[in-house]
């Protein structure tokens, strides 16, 4: 059960719109939502982490990179999705400044259930330690969905036991304010039930856009 109030959040929400339509960007703004906690030593309690598909895609520009067998390679270059195979991933060598540069040009990977094996072997921990170690694509498995899965999964973990605050990416501009709403709510609860204390460990929300002010939904 949300504790966030129905009209802040409208409220907000219908802030953050009216900001970006008074003063229009030359490209799409993000919408995040930015959470700061309590009661949690990151030290010493339990690390969580979590990975929720938001009910609507917040970042349609959001890049993904399919590492594919033959099977998956043509799949991927008919739906016009970026795509390396195995012979582009051992040309890397294991460099690692190549592997990081790699890891920054594209959000997200995807990798061919006969393939991600093979990928620490091949590149070493590079794309591990950037956080962005392919999720597999199985040989049944829909490119395209899963493709539009990863635009859509937000991931909720502190970055590091010095800091209790974080951000995911929830929506964009262009979205309506039902949109919107359902996106931070259905984020939200899945956050806290990520927590051990639940609203206990919730300090602030805050949605900003990536232009704009940003807005208090919750907390004091």
């Amino acid at each position: 059960m949300s504790k966030i109030s129905r009209e802040a959040l409208t409220d907000a929400v219908k802030a953050i719109l009216k900001a970006s339509t008074d003063k229009k960007r030359g490209f799409l703004e993000t919408i995040d939502l930015q959470i700061s906690l309590k009661n949690y030593d990151p030290v010493k309690d339990k690390r969580f982490s979590g990975v929720f598909r938001l009910p609507v895609l917040p970042r349609p520009k959001y890049s993904v990179c399919i590492l594919a067998d033959a099977k998956h390679e043509g799949e991927a270059k008919g739906l016009k999705v970026p795509v390396l195979i195995a012979d582009d991933l051992k040309k890397l060598n294991k460099n690692k400044k190549a592997i990081k540069k790699l890891a920054d040009q594209y959000d997200a990977f995807l990798a061919s259930a006969s393939l991600i094996r093979q990928i620490p072997r091949i590149m070493g921990p590079g794309l591990n330690k950037a956080g962005k170690f392919p999720s597999v694509l199985g040989n049944n498995d829909d490119m395209s969905a899963k493709v539009d899965d990863q635009k859509a999964t937000v991931k909720f973990q502190l970055k590091s036991k010095k800091t209790l605050c974080m951000g995911v990416a929830i929506g964009n501009v262009k979205m309506s304010e039902a949109e919107l709403i359902n996106n931070i709510t259905s984020a939200v609860n899945y956050l806290v039930s990520l927590l051990t204390k639940n609203w206990q460990q919730v300090k602030r929300l805050y949605i900003k856009s990536t232009m704009g002010k940003p807005h208090r939904i919750f907390g004091f």
